[in-house]
C-alpha cells in the first residue's frame, strides 16, 4: 500500500473517530448530533461568502502545515511558527507601507512578500542552527523565541510603528493589497492560490530533489546519513530555514490579504494549529491542503453551531482529530 493511500486512509480513521466522539459531546450537552453536523455544514457550505470564509481560514493553515511538515522530515519538530510569523508580517506591513504609492502591484507584492519570508526564514534558521551547533533543543528554542518576539514586536509598534491610539501600523500602499478572491463578503484572497501552489512545490521539492532526499535520510537515521557523508547539519538548518519561509508567507496573507495592516496578536494560535494539520495530513504537502481545509471548515463552523452546542465543542473535535492522527500515525510507524 503506498503511502499517499495511508495517509488518507488515517485521515478518514481520523475523521470518523472525531465524528463519533463530537455525536457523544453533543448528545452529553443535551443536543442533536443530526441538527448540530447540518447546523455545521450549511454554515460553512451554504453559501459563497461561508465558503469563502472557510477558504480564508485555511490559508495560513496551508502555510503553517508545510512549515511543521519540512523540518518533520528532517527529524526536527517546529513548534515556532508563531513567531515566525509574527516577525514577518511586521517587517511585511513596514515594507508595503513605505513603499512608494506609484509602485506597480507585482513590485509592491513582491517586495512584501520577499520580506516576509526572508524574515521568517532568520528566525527559522537560528532555531536551527542553535540546535545543530550548540545543541539547544530546537521546541525550547522556538517557544522561547515565540515569546520574545511577541514582546519586541508590540514594545517596536508602541515606540514608533503604531498609529494613533492603536496597536496598528500604518495602513499599507492599495498597490500591495492582494485581490479578493471573488466570494463575496468573505476574507478569501488569492493568497489562497499561493498556498496552494506551495503545497504543490514543496511537494515537488520533497519527492523529486537532492535537498529533499538529505532532507528525508536526515529524518530516518541522522548518524547514518552522516557516516554516509550527507550533510546533515546544513539540510537540519536549511529545512527550519524553509519552515521559516513557509511560515512567513501566512503572516503575509493576513497582511496583504486581510488587514493591511499589521495588528497586534495578528494570526496568533494559527502556528499551533498547522501542527494539527500537518500530523493529520502525515507529513503529506498537498494532504495538507486538505487537512487545512477541513480545519477551516471546523472554525468557521464553530461559530454556526454557537447556538446549540458550547463553542468549546469544536476545540474538542479538532484535539480529537489529532489524537487520531497520531495514534494512526504511530501504528502505522510501529507496523
Amino acid at each position: 500500500m503506498t503511502r499517499s493511500v495511508e495517509t488518507v486512509r488515517g485521515a478518514i480513521v481520523a475523521l470518523l473517530v472525531a465524528m463519533a466522539a463530537g455525536s457523544v459531546l453533543v448528545i452529553v450537552a443535551g443536543g442533536s448530533p443530526l441538527e448540530v453536523w447540518r447546523t455545521l455544514l450549511t454554515s460553512t457550505l451554504g453559501d459563497r461568502a461561508s465558503l469563502g470564509q472557510v477558504i480564508f481560514r485555511a490559508t495560513p493553515l496551508v502555510f503553517t502545515g508545510l512549515a511543521v511538515a519540512v523540518p518533520l522530515r528532517a527529524g526536527l519538530f517546529n513548534i515556532g511558527a508563531e513567531g515566525q510569523l509574527t516577525a514577518a508580517a511586521l517587517t511585511c506591513a513596514v515594507v508595503a507601507a513605505l513603499v512608494p504609492s506609484s509602485t506597480p502591484a507585482v513590485l509592491a507584492i513582491g517586495a512584501a512578500v520577499a520580506t516576509a519570508m526572508a524574515t521568517g526564514a532568520a528566525v527559522g534558521a537560528t532555531t536551527g542552527a542553535l540546535r545543530v551547533y550548540r545543541g539547544a533543543h530546537e521546541v525550547i528554542v522556538a517557544i522561547l523565541l515565540n515569546a520574545i518576539i511577541a514582546g519586541v514586536a508590540l514594545w517596536l509598534g508602541n515606540r514608533s510603528l503604531f498609529v494613533g491610539e492603536a496597536t496598528r501600523t500604518a495602513t499599507i500602499v492599495p498597490g500591495a493589497v492582494l485581490p479578493s478572491l471573488g466570494f463575496a463578503g468573505s476574507s478569501a484572497s488569492w493568497s489562497f492560490v499561493g498556498a496552494v501552489i506551495t503545497a504543490g512545490i514543496i511537494f515537488w521539492l520533497l519527492a523529486r530533489t537532492t535537498a529533499g532526499f538529505v532532507w528525508t535520510a536526515t529524518g530516518r537515521n541522522l548518524d547514518a546519513a552522516r557516516a554516509a557523508g550527507l550533510p546533515v547539519d546544513r539540510a537540519r538548518v536549511s529545512s527550519m530555514a524553509l519552515a521559516g519561509a513557509l511560515a512567513g508567507l501566512a503572516g503575509a496573507h493576513f497582511v496583504l490579504g486581510h488587514k493591511h495592516a499589521y495588528e497586534n496578536g495578528l494570526g496568533r494560535g494559527v502556528g499551533f494549529v498547522g501542527i494539527a494539520v500537518a500530523l493529520l495530513a502525515q507529513g503529506n504537502a498537498l494532504a495538507i491542503v486538505g487537512s487545512a481545509l477541513l480545519f477551516g471548515l471546523l472554525a468557521q463552523g464553530g461559530l454556526g453551531v454557537a447556538g446549540l452546542v458550547p463553542k468549546e465543542l469544536v476545540d474538542v473535535l479538532q484535539a480529537v482529530v489529532l489524537l487520531a492522527a497520531a495514534i494512526t500515525m504511530r501504528v502505522r510507524t510501529r507496523r
